[in-house]
Parts: structure tokens; sequence; C-alpha cells
């Protein structure tokens, strides 16, 4: 059967929400993040080695990697999957998901999760004198780098989603599985109004019956 390794307010709440769209049996494994650190548990070593969720296996295959595991699922497991899921993409649209599902971890998360890093370390910056040093670097660091990046890939997402309900097509595909985690990590972080076409999306995911279904079997998630 398949199991999927589920961590806490992680990118596995996609791949759990996929599962729910496909209708296929499998069984979820919850791991907590360290309340001090935030990290994953070593447990989860045991299953892959770089300890990281989400992970799936199946039998003896062990699966990492979200876009991966996306694949993987729609490949193996399309049969009893809802009617407007895009189970068997045209040779274009497999390109155009494929994109995504590269574009989604190789560019639009980075800059989001050193920002998010940035932005913890100048929380935690101590005494008065160490704050402003750090306060200092953190601005000229995303001035300089992350934050023209941040802004160029929000406002491309933003761009293509005007007028499109999925990101590939008129049906739900790999590329709405992927990106709809960082885009829910977004509209809750940045709140609804800066990117309306972004927050259509998000809320088109929230309101698909299987999506209500895989919170219902989550630990309480954040950008739900």
């Amino acid at each position: 059967m398949l199991v999927l390794h589920y961590l806490n307010n992680s990118r596995s709440q996609r791949i759990l929400w996929l599962l729910e769209e496909l209708n296929v049996p499998y069984e979820l494994k919850v791991y907590q993040r360290d309340p001090k650190t935030n990290l994953a548990p070593s447990q989860l070593k045991l299953v892959h080695p770089l300890g990281k969720s989400p992970v799936l296996t199946d039998g003896d295959a062990t699966i990492a990697e979200s876009g991966n595991i996306i694949d993987y699922l729609l490949q193996r497991y399309s049969n009893n999957a809802s009617d407007d899921v895009n189970t068997h993409p045209s040779d274009k649209e497999k390109q155009e998901h494929s994109f995504w599902l590269h574009y989604s971890e190789g560019s639009f998360m980075p800059p989001l999760v050193a920002k998010m890093v940035l932005d913890k370390g100048r929380a935690k910056a101590s005494p008065f004198f160490v704050k402003f040093i750090v306060n200092k670097f953190v601005d000229a660091v995303m001035d300089a780098y992350f934050g023209p990046n941040i802004a160029a890939n929000l406002e491309y997402v933003e761009r293509h989603l005007i007028d499109r309900q999925w990101f590939v097509g008129d049906a739900l595909g790999a590329a709405d599985f992927q990106m709809s985690f960082p885009l829910e990590a977004v509209v809750a972080r940045q709140g609804r109004d800066r990117f309306p076409a972004i927050t259509a999306f998000v809320d088109r995911v929230h309101q698909r019956p299987a999506y209500k279904a895989a919170l219902k079997k989550a630990p309480k998630y954040d950008y739900a």
C-alpha cells in the first residue's frame, strides 16, 4: 500500500490532496516538527537519508521530492481520479506541466525560503546594536537579490493566472498540485489583496472536495 510520510505544515499537504483526488487507498504517517528548531524529526531519516518530507513509499519503492512524487502518482494511480483531473495530458501539456514542476522548486521557492530564514534571523537578533546590524544586512541582501527575484516571480505567476482557472489547459493537473503549496504560503503571508489571480487560484484549490477531505485527515495546516 502507498504510505505518505507527512510532516506538519509542509509540502506534504499537496501530496495528500493529490492522493484524495486520485481516490487511491493510502496510509498516512504523520511526523511533527521540532518545536524549537521547526525542523523535521530524525525519524524521517529512517525513511529517506535526507530526512525530509514528503516521502512516499510504495511497497519496496521510496519516492522523494514533490515533483517526482506527483509524476509517479499521476502515471501509476490515475484510474480512479476525479473526472476533472487531467491524467492524460497531450505532449504540449506535458511539457508545460514539467516546466511548472521544476519552476516551483527551482526558481519560485528558493528566494521565498531565503526571505523566511532571513526574517527569522532578524527577529531573533539581540541586543539592540546587533539587531541594528542584522537589519541593515538583511535589508541589503533583500534589496540586492531576493526582493527583486520574489517580485518578478510573483508578477510572472499572477500574469499567468489571469483569466485562467488552472495552470495548464482547462483541467486540474500536475502543475496545480505542485504550485499550490508556495501560493498558499504567499496568500497567507502577504494577504489576499495584493495578487488577486493567485488568491483566486488558492480559493479554487481550497474549495475542492478532495482538498477539504485531505484537511480532515492531516494535522492543523496553517496555510489553508
